[in-house]
């Protein structure tokens, strides 16, 4: 289907709006400006029913247990922690640095991966749309590792290009989600450590496997990749936590933790006719545990669940 025809003049109205915020969050001490995030995330919550409805299912039904006031107050978290997100990753090339970090980043909890990182062999990096998943890629520009990331490009031109620079900040290159196979198979192939979000409905082609107890579309491109290359495969995620005492200023403007929750290597997977399906739903459940921890977090905002197996839809329509 082809895509819609772009308007010039609003791609650009919108990019110089967003930049206008950027100048704003800038010139505000910090403090400030994530106050001022938590009062957009008020905002958005109030405004935007359509994903606030969204969310609220996906919750409810992922912890069926909690009280719908529960529910409502997981929601509101999650606007607030997003919000912050943003208002951070357009602070981070002013705060994170090689001698700053310490006060943003544990990266103890990333040990079970470095053997899979300092590894001649290739790798993927697995990630949700959880926690502050650009920071990983920004960490490990600063700590002189040569990474990729998939992404898929977005619409506005003006947008693509500003958010590309601040991705690539510090080393790390993006390789487009769509019409970028070549680049991707020669990465693979030289040994290459490529990072992807693997939380996303993969639609109708999709393989199933449980995701908070319920069957989700996901994308067998990395089990594929993992088998096809000999790549490891390390699954992290990036939560916001409580700085530890001794961090200077207490992490006051933010403080993550870059976990290393499994490291999957396929050889152990090597002739089993289920390999795809094995890696892929072990993966997923170290996606879950991650989320478990810090389930306000996670962007429940999207529709993860959007395609249902074929039989199930059958039924329904029974």
């Amino acid at each position: 289907m082809a895509s819609k025809p772009r308007k010039p003049f609003a791609d650009y109205a919108v990019y110089l709006a967003v930049r206008l915020v950027v100048m704003v969050v800038h010139a505000l001490p910090p403090q400030l400006a994530l106050k001022l995030a938590d009062g957009i995330a008020w905002l958005a919550y109030r405004v935007n029913k359509r994903h606030r409805l969204v969310a609220a299912d996906n919750i409810a039904h992922a912890f069926p247990t909690l009280m719908p006031a529960a529910v409502d107050q997981m929601v509101r978290a999650t606007y607030r922690h997003f919000v912050r997100v943003a208002v951070e990753m357009v602070l981070l090339p002013r705060k994170l640095h090689v001698v700053s970090w310490r006060r943003y980043v544990n990266l103890y909890p990333w040990q079970p991966a470095i053997a899979a990182t300092l590894s001649p062999r290739p790798g993927l990096v697995v990630t949700a749309h959880f926690g502050n998943w650009e920071l990983a890629g920004w960490m490990m520009g600063l700590a002189g590792m040569k990474t990729y990331a998939i992404a898929r490009v977005l619409d506005n031109p003006h947008l693509e290009r500003f958010l590309k620079r601040l991705r690539q900040g510090t080393g790390q290159t993006i390789i487009a989600k769509k019409d970028d196979f070549d680049r991707l198979n020669e990465v693979m192939k030289g040994g290459g450590k490529v990072a992807t979000l693997a939380d996303q409905d993969a639609g109708p082609r999709g393989l199933f496997v449980d995701f908070f107890g319920r069957p989700a579309s996901t994308h067998k491109a990395v089990a594929l990749m993992a088998l096809e290359f000999d790549a490891p495969l390390t699954v992290i995620g990036v939560p916001r936590v409580p700085a530890p005492p001794g961090v200077p200023g207490g992490g006051s403007l933010m403080y993550y933790a870059i976990v290393a929750e499994d490291v999957i290597d396929p050889r152990d997977y090597a002739g089993r006719p289920d390999a795809v399906r094995a890696i892929t739903e072990r993966y997923t459940a170290a996606v879950e545990r991650l989320i478990r921890r810090h389930p306000e977090q996670y962007f429940w905002l999207h529709r993860r669940w959007k395609t249902r197996p074929a039989v199930r839809k059958a039924r329904a329509a029974a």
